[in-house]
């Protein structure tokens, strides 16, 4: 296994603000619950999503994402809007500093069942839109957000 692209990167410039490019899936099941999943690191629950690697599409990342957070596989995902500002700023707890351009797709139709990896995640589940959990992750909630204003006029 070859270590990704950000992983490199850190190597050599440790953890000073980088732009970290990537993509984030909202999952929703076919009661329009949203797919989250509490983060190992910070205890935040979050979207599947992650970082670009060297020669993905934005869609590419957020399949691989999508299956290796969730084991589901996406059959249609649709664009929402790209991310990005001082607003998207983040403090990983291990110090690495980002400042993420992430593109946002929703995902209503999937093939799969749920499985998370436990070396990132410690829970995941199906959420009502109107009973989200209270800690979400900064840039994640600001996506959540906008999803909410946009697709269902709050």
């Amino acid at each position: 296994m070859t270590l990704g692209y950000i992983m490199e990167l850190r190597k050599k410039i440790g953890t000073d603000p980088i732009i970290m490019v990537g993509a984030c899936v909202l999952i929703l099941n076919e009661k329009a619950q949203l797919l989250l999943q509490q983060r190992k690191d910070n205890k935040s629950w979050g979207l599947p999503g992650g970082a670009m690697e060297l020669g993905e599409s934005l869609e590419e990342v957020a399949v691989r994402e999508m299956e290796e957070e969730t084991g589901l596989i996406p059959t249609r995902l649709e664009l929402l809007k790209t991310f990005s500002g001082k607003e998207f700023y983040y403090k990983y707890p291990h110090g690495d500093e980002v400042y993420n351009v992430v593109t946002a797709f929703i995902c209503k139709n999937y093939e799969g069942s749920i499985k998370y990896d436990e070396s990132e995640a410690i829970d995941i589940g199906f959420f009502d839109l109107s009973d989200l959990p209270l800690r979400i992750s900064p840039p994640d909630c600001l996506v959540i957000m906008d999803f909410l204003k946009t697709q269902h006029s709050i």
